[in-house]
């Protein structure tokens, strides 16, 4: 039977490591034994999600439409067609483009799936597409990586946060940027210590991000990290597979996102009392949707 029990990145690695077996697997026989559904079941709901993600990537990348803050669409279609001429290449620009395109979708009230939240929901689809694309990946396989994924998440928000008003932006596209590295690293035959590693460096080079979102709304500058996030995640993981290693192990990259986020002020924690948020655009902005009354 397998041992399923981890409260730490590390004891999820080991956990993979002395049973011989993929990290998914020891995430989605936690998942059966906590929802008390059969294998199959979790998985048709993780393929379910997946569709979601592909649904609004592709939505995504042909929107025009605005948000009705005005302040966010069609980005996405702008980058996506220019993605054959930019200095990143093809793979990097779509990704980015994916995760923008996601994110526009859910501004405009759009169906998108919370990964590991809304704010943060074009990261890890975006990274996983732009690799599906790229290296032509089953979709069986992405569904078993997203449970990696979803495993890293729920150690985040065990130890630290995913939740901006507790820790910052670093807590929403920090974490997800840790999730999307770690399933590109399984798809690409990584060890479960590899796939540890490249949580951390995703994180790590994310900490301190902070919440500020213009006019309380998660569109500027929160779409737009989106895309840079998911770059972040696709470097991760391509560092960590070719050799690179975190200085910092991944655990502690994870308390040290705690720490600072518990450390950032309420005004910097999605409360839009600093940051971009009270730049003379931004309260213009504002003004503008929120006009005072009488």
């Amino acid at each position: 039977m397998i041992q399923f029990n981890f409260n730490t990145i590390a004891e999820l690695m080991d956990l993979a490591e002395s049973q011989q077996v993929p990290v998914h697997e020891i995430v989605l026989v936690r998942e059966m034994h906590d929802s008390q559904r059969t294998r199959e079941a979790v998985l048709q709901e993780m393929a379910r999600n997946w569709q979601v993600m592909q649904d609004s990537i592709e939505r995504g990348i042909r929107n025009t439409e605005r948000s009705v803050s005005g302040m966010t669409g069609g980005d996405a279609r702008k980058l996506y067609a220019y993605r054959q001429k930019g200095y990143m290449g093809k793979a990097v620009l779509s990704a980015a483009a994916y995760a923008v395109g996601i994110s526009e979708v859910n501004a405009v009230m759009g169906r998108i799936v919370a990964c590991p939240t809304a704010g943060s929901c074009g990261i890890v689809p975006a990274a996983l597409y732009a690799a599906k694309k790229e290296s032509d990946l089953r979709d069986d396989d992405i569904v078993l990586a997203l449970l990696t994924a979803a495993g890293i998440g729920m150690v985040v928000d065990q130890n630290a946060s995913i939740a901006g008003a507790a820790g910052g932006c670093q807590a929403e596209c920090g974490t997800a940027a840790g999730m999307a590295a770690a399933a590109l690293v399984e798809l690409a035959g990584g060890t479960p210590a590899m796939i540890g590693n490249a949580t951390a460096l995703a994180i790590k080079n994310l900490l301190g991000l902070v919440c500020d979102p213009v006019a309380g709304l998660v569109e500027v500058p929160c779409v737009k990290r989106n895309g840079f996030a998911a770059v972040t995640a696709m470097l991760a993981a391509d560092m960590t597979m070719a050799g690179v290693t975190s200085v910092i192990p991944v655990d502690e990259v994870i308390a040290a996102m705690n720490e600072i986020g518990r450390a950032l002020p309420k005004s910097l924690r999605e409360t839009s009392e600093a940051g971009l948020a009270v730049t003379p655009t931004a309260k213009k902005i504002e003004a503008r949707i929120y006009p005072v009354q009488g």
